[in-house]
């Protein structure tokens, strides 16, 4: 494969999309609304059942629908890379499966978190799932979340064994060893930390998984395009609000808390998550408050 996915490039302006809930259920008719201002925004690619989408307390039966339901709604307008990892390889195997089969274009796939495998078990995990699937494949780096590194050298293995092992969604937090793969893997760097948008563009990436494109897709697009035309002054616009958003956002909570309520506060869904996660304290609220008023989110939140 060429990295693509029903002759999709995997590259551009992605969102990590949320789920939004009412009275503890999926509020599917929210969703397709939150999906065609995604795309209304000029997304390149939507991304749900991950972190963002509070996946680890959806049934498996939800996030099945949750995948037909943005293949329907977006009908062909955008990609559709779906969260498909776990701990255990045999249920990453079937819910990526099942994912192909639900209208993904792509898999992201997150390292096994908590049971912390070796290298080689890092490798083997992740071949396993290349072996019985076909539709490309991210792979997903965030070690504060899972306890693990991908380490450059599995990459590269992967790469060299699987072509359709098309990407990597970089969310280490720092941008130690990308220029490094991309010197010695023929892999796309994706970002997936949105105060690190820019600067992983300038020396590579081809996009960004991003949170903040919840709130603000069409700038989060306008900045993906800025940076990849190398157009540095626009880049660097768009950089200090996004990264001003994103920074001050992951201050107050863990994702997807701050989205959310940021979300909720300018009427895009309503304030709800499912345990373990719970509504953010009244001082984190007034930061969030504070946060669209300085960006002028609050009367006229944008597309």
């Amino acid at each position: 494969m060429d990295g693509t996915g029903s002759g999709r490039i995997v590259q551009g302006a992605m969102t990590a999309l949320v789920t939004p809930f009412c009275k503890g259920l999926v509020d599917w008719s929210r969703l397709e609304s939150l999906i065609e201002r995604q795309i209304g925004g000029g997304i390149d690619w939507l991304v749900p059942c991950g972190t963002t989408g509070e996946t680890p307390t959806l049934s498996k039966a939800e996030c099945r629908r949750l995948v037909e339901t943005v293949a329907a709604q977006s009908n062909g307008r955008c990609g559709i890379m779906v969260g498909t990892g776990s701990n255990n390889t045999a249920t990453a195997v079937s819910l990526t499966k099942d994912a192909a089969d639900a209208g993904a274009h792509a898999a992201l796939v997150v390292a096994p978190y908590y049971n912390r495998p070796t290298q080689e078990g890092l490798f083997r995990h992740f071949a396993a799932i290349a072996e019985r699937v076909d539709i490309p494949i991210v792979l997903y780096n965030v070690p504060p979340r899972t306890g693990v590194h991908i380490g450059n050298g599995v990459v590269i293995r992967l790469c060299e064994r699987f072509p359709h092992v098309v990407a990597i969604k970089h969310a280490t937090g720092n941008l130690d060893g990308v220029t490094e793969l991309m010197r010695d893997c023929d892999i796309k760097v994706i970002s997936g930390d949105d105060a690190l948008n820019w600067p992983l563009m300038a020396v590579g990436a081809v996009g960004t998984i991003s949170v903040v494109s919840n709130l603000c897709p069409s700038l989060v697009k306008s900045q993906t395009v800025a940076a990849l035309e190398g157009d540095h002054s626009a880049a660097a616009k768009h950089h200090r609000t996004v990264s001003d958003l994103a920074t001050a956002l992951g201050r107050i909570g863990p994702n997807p808390l701050p989205i959310k309520t940021a979300m909720a506060i300018v009427g895009l869904l309503e304030e709800e998550f499912r345990l373990p996660l719970c509504p953010l304290d009244a001082e984190a609220h007034s930061r969030i408050e504070s946060l669209l008023e300085r960006h002028g989110f609050v009367d006229a939140v944008p597309v």
